[in-house]
This record gives C-alpha cells, structure tokens and sequence, in this order.
C-alpha cells in the first residue's frame, strides 16, 4: 500500500517530538509496505525472529507460563468488538487452555472514571484497552507493566507493529504497549434521504461548501430531519476540520494550544455556522437529549461525521445496513485532513499473573488476531494483510476510504492530561455551540486552559 507507506513517512517527521523521546507520533497505521507482516505467539512463527518456544515459556525461557489455571481480567469499552474478543480469546486457548480470560466490557462513558479508581486502588485488570488521550498518565505514574525487557530476552520482534503506532505508546524508549487496531474518520451519508431530495451522494471532490449547500437542502423541520449532525466531538468532528483549515490543536512538541489561531476557529466554525447560520443541523440540546448517531440510525440526520470503527455498528443496524454508505471527509482550505489514532492492549503493573499477561498481550497482537478484527469487520487492523480483510468485511460499505484516508493523516493531538484537556474543550466549546458566546471567545478561552495544562505537563513530566 503506498499511500500508506507516504502516510507513515509524513506522520513519522510531524510528530517525531510528539509522543517520545525516540520519536514517533499521536497514532498511524501498518508501516513499511515491504516489511515482513505477522505475529510472534501462540507458538507459530508468523514472520520474523520464530517465537514459539517464548510464546510457549518453554525450555529455560525467561517468562514461563504457568500449567495451572489462572484467571485474567481483559477490560475494554467496545461492546460492538466483544464477539471478536471472544473468538481471539477461544483461539488463544487452543494454546493455552489452562489461562481463562475474563472479559469485562465497561460503556465508554464510565470506562475512564473506573479505570482511574482501580488503579488508584490497586485493581487495574490485568489487560486493558488504553488511549492516546489517557496512555501517558497511566504509564509516567507506573500504573503499566513495561514491556521492552521483555521484548529483549525473547528477542521478541515487534517488526510486525506499525513503528509510528508503536512510538505512541513508548516513553524514552520503554515500550508499554503493543497496537490493536488504527481508526480514520469519513463522512457516512444516508443515500434514502439524498434520493428523496433528489441529489448526488457525496463524493471525493467534495468541499465544505458542498457539505454545507447539501446540507441546508436535506434539512427538513417539519419531518424533523436534518442534513448534518454538528455535535461537539474531538476525534470525529473538529479536530479534523480544525487541520483541514491550516489550523492546529497542539504544536508539535505540545508546548503551545492553538484553539485561538484564526485558521483553527475557521474550522471550528464550520459546526457552529451549520447550527445558527445555516440551521442544517440539530441544536446541541436536541443532539445531547439524542446522542447524533441514533439521529442518523433513524433517518433524523442525513449525514455525519464518525470513525471506521462504527461500520459494524451501522453494518448490524436495521435501518442503516442498506440506507448508507460512506466516503472522504470533505477538503476544508488548506485541502484534506483525517485524525489517525489507534488503540493498544496494555498489561497493569501490578498484575498477579504477568508471565501469563504476557503471553495474552503478545497474542493479541498477532497476525490472526488481526485477521479475526479484519474478517469479522470489527476494526480496521494495523496489519497490510489484515486491512484488506476488514475493506472486504462489507462490501455494501465503501469501507476502502478509511484506509486511503491515511495518506492525509493528522495524528491524535493530545498530552499526559489529556481527559482534562478535553473536558475544558467540551465545557467551553458546549457554550458557543448553544450560542451563548461567539465561538472566537470560546476559542480564547480553551486555548488559555489547555496551555495552563500543557505548562502543568511539561513542568512536571519533562
């Protein structure tokens, strides 16, 4: 995949300084297309240096897995990826019967406040799902098992991982985590109400003025429907447009907020002008009394900004799996832009069952669990091999944008405190989007409260 290649090369010399001091960025996808693909665990040598005698703590290795049972805890918040899990979790034991793992899928919306009890507590799960937003808070406070000398005396190769994926969850070159997945942003459209409305889909050349005519046309009052969905989110929405208008969240060694720069509030007026100039879209208090997704699940909003990791929320819905599809974000003035961002697996510090944890955490990031993310379309998989997979999952989706999209890659823009930096973002944005301040003075302020986090960060952590 060349696009990808080009897309990894770029994301690698932007955010070089961004996630670690061996360089490296907020998030990509499956790097070098001619480098060998596959997995080290399980007990097959699937590329690279052969693995399976580690995998198997076989022979004087140095993390023997234990034959009796024990119990691992694997938590994540995708309640839409747990049969995938599951089927990852039922191969791993034909390796190893004797490690049962339980999965603990906790909703989104309390995931991060649990998470941050257990382990202030003492009671992370053993394996977890961590982010971006949230990795450099756990790992700086020792709340995760690192991972490079274990690596090392396996000569365990990680060849197989995305290298830009695999910097963001690396800190002075200690490595916490291994990539799970790598996710881009589309417009999904729903092709019934463009029909009825008499007018073409959305297309690769489209802009943001064509986002906006087709908007205003679709959107009907009195049938309650509406032509986009402009909500307050940072990954799916905003962010994108912001770097799509030349503007930016963080610079690069994440010293400077850039909500204030004029390019920025252009890109993030495009939301606020589709509530309150155009009024093509549900106000913020329709669409927090109605999350914008079941708007569009029903017919209520004709288009939508969302990441790949919603096709098979959309594939296995009853009114969009034949209604909808999906193509490029539309190119803002400074041309095209998509936030790139991708999930690890990550093991507790304090775990009971390391050596087994372990063995778990390599599985995961095999090559067939990769495949099984792929062909079971739940995510878009930072294996070449395995994306093919996922495009194929669907046919009746043009899933193929998501992995093009990567070529114009932005990485996930954030910092040790990210959840904090974003909720001051929500708080203030919430405001301007209700129209209760213009949104170049919502601007100012988040910019002065993300920098009073970023000079906290850096302070503390450099």
């Amino acid at each position: 995949m060349k696009k990808l290649a080009l897309f990894l090369m770029i994301f690698a010399l932007v955010f070089v300084t961004a996630c670690s001091s061996g360089g490296g960025t907020e998030s990509g996808s499956n790097s070098g297309g001619g480098q060998e693909s596959g997995a080290n665990a399980g007990g097959t040598n699937t590329g690279g240096t052969d693995n399976s005698n580690e995998a198997k703590g076989a022979g004087n290795q140095p993390y023997p897995v234990t034959d009796k049972e024990v119990t691992l805890s694997y938590q994540f918040w995708d309640v839409n990826q747990q049969p995938a899990m599951q089927k990852i979790v039922d191969e791993f034991n034909k390796i190893y019967p004797n490690i049962k793992i339980q999965l603990e899928v906790i909703p989104w919306d309390q995931y991060w406040v649990n998470l941050e009890a257990a382990a202030t507590g003492g009671t992370l799960p053993d394996i977890f799902w961590i982010n971006a937003t949230n990795f450099r808070l756990y790992a700086l406070n020792n709340q995760l098992l690192p991972l490079k000398e274990r690596i090392e005396k396996e000569n365990y190769s990680t060849a197989n991982f995305p290298e830009p994926l695999l910097d963001l969850y690396t800190i002075d070159g200690e490595q916490y985590g291994f990539p799970k997945d790598v996710d881009t942003i589309g417009l999904w459209y729903n092709k019934e109400l463009f029909d009825q409305a008499g007018l073409e889909y959305p297309n690769e050349n489209w802009t943001w003025d064509d986002l906006i005519e087709n908007a205003k046309a679709l959107t009907n009052p009195e049938k309650k429907v509406w032509g986009f969905a402009a909500h307050i989110s940072q990954q799916t929405n905003w962010y994108n447009t912001v770097y799509q208008a030349g503007g930016y969240v963080l610079n690069e060694d994440r010293t400077k907020a850039g909500h204030a720069d004029p390019k920025s509030i252009e890109g993030l007026k495009l939301f606020t002008d589709m509530i309150h100039v155009h009024k093509a879209s549900p106000t913020i208090g329709q669409m927090t009394d109605t999350e914008p997704r079941v708007m569009f699940e029903s017919g209520n909003v004709a288009m939508i900004f969302d990441g790949s990791w919603n096709q098979i929320r959309f594939r296995d819905n009853e009114y969009t799996a034949d209604r909808v599809d999906v193509t490029y974000l539309p190119q803002g003035p400074a041309g095209r832009a998509t936030i790139v961002h991708g999930l690890a697996n990550v093991i507790a510090k304090n775990t009971k069952h390391p050596n087994e944890a372990w063995a778990f955490l390599k599985f995961l990031g095999s090559e067939r669990a990769a495949e099984i993310q792929g062909e079971t379309g739940t995510v878009l998989p930072s294996y070449d091999s395995a994306m093919e997979l996922w495009v194929k999952s669907n046919p009746k989706f043009n899933l193929q944008i998501f992995v093009d999209s990567l070529e114009w890659g932005v990485g996930y823009p954030t910092t040790v405190q990210g959840r904090k930096a974003q909720q001051i973002e929500t708080d203030i944005f919430t405001k301007a989007w209700a129209g209760e301040i213009s949104i170049e003075e919502a601007a100012q302020q988040v910019a002065e409260g993300v920098q009073a986090i970023l000079d906290e960060d850096n302070a503390k952590y450099k």
